[in-house]
């Protein structure tokens, strides 16, 4: 009889101050040990990224609860989830404080620069939510903006996409994202859902300064009602209409062509 397989949770075994998911991979781990606002309980690494990983923790030396532990790769492995690319970097970390939109709203400046935050309408794939922090970080996106339920948890994978984002990107969780689209509005955003079939592209619309782009899930894109709440919609165009792209292609394509112009 075959055996079935379970995957390993994304948890680690009950040692130290600290008894979050695990994080791991080089930019992931560094990032994390970066941020004053990381409590860290364990710091785990392979022989050859030992001396690597020491020298990351030791600017955070105060947040930690103990030493780098040096194990063997297979030991190593047991610890995260099957086929974890974790470049020999692991850490157990305290989640962080779960941001509210309320206070990330508060917290903008009110200047002439372009501000933008995203919003991801059942995207729940944890990869995709990575990679478009990822994105919104490289282009100064205010925040990530998910649904409650739904959105994916915040673990090593996602963590792991996010390649460090994650300690400088809000990731908010909201009860309703219809409300949260209003809530942007009062705040002065112009938000701005992204359809393929929508007659307008991005490329031709004259932006506010303050913009909310709001990405649907591959396939099934946004909900009707989350339609209803945007201003306007607009498309990605791509030389052929049946070929669509990867929602965090197309996150990392609308930031870079909102960001790129002057308000």
């Amino acid at each position: 009889m075959k055996k079935r397989f379970h995957p390993r949770p994304e948890m680690p075994r009950a040692h130290g101050a600290a008894s979050g998911p695990w994080l791991y991979g080089r930019h992931a781990v560094a990032a994390a040990l970066a941020n004053p606002a990381r409590r860290v309980g364990r710091l785990v690494a392979l022989p050859d990224t030992a001396a690597e990983l020491k020298a990351l923790a030791a600017a955070a030396a105060a947040r930690l609860a103990g030493a780098v532990e040096t194990v063997e790769r297979r030991e190593f492995e047991e610890l995260l989830p099957r086929d974890a690319v974790h470049q020999g970097f692991a850490i157990a970390a305290e989640p962080l404080a779960e941001p509210n939109l309320a206070d990330v709203l508060a917290d903008m400046p009110d200047s002439a620069e372009r501000q933008i935050v995203l919003l991801l309408d059942r995207v729940t794939d944890p990869h995709n939510v990575g990679a478009i922090l990822r994105s919104a970080a490289a282009f100064d996106a205010r925040a990530v903006v998910v649904p409650e339920h739904g959105a994916p948890a915040i673990t090593g994978t996602l963590a792991k996409a996010a390649s460090g984002a994650l300690e400088t990107v809000p990731l908010v969780r909201v009860v309703n994202l219809a409300q949260a689209l209003e809530a942007l509005k009062d705040a002065g955003f112009w938000c701005l859902g992204l359809d393929g079939q929508a007659p307008h592209d991005l490329a031709t619309l004259d932006l506010a300064r303050r913009v909310a782009v709001v990405l649907g899930a591959e396939g099934e894109g946004l909900r009707q009602l989350t339609r209803k709440r945007c201003d306007l919609l607009a498309r990605l165009p791509t030389r052929h209409r049946w070929h669509s792209l990867n929602v965090s292609n197309a996150a990392a394509i609308a930031l870079y062509e909102i960001a790129t112009r002057k308000p």
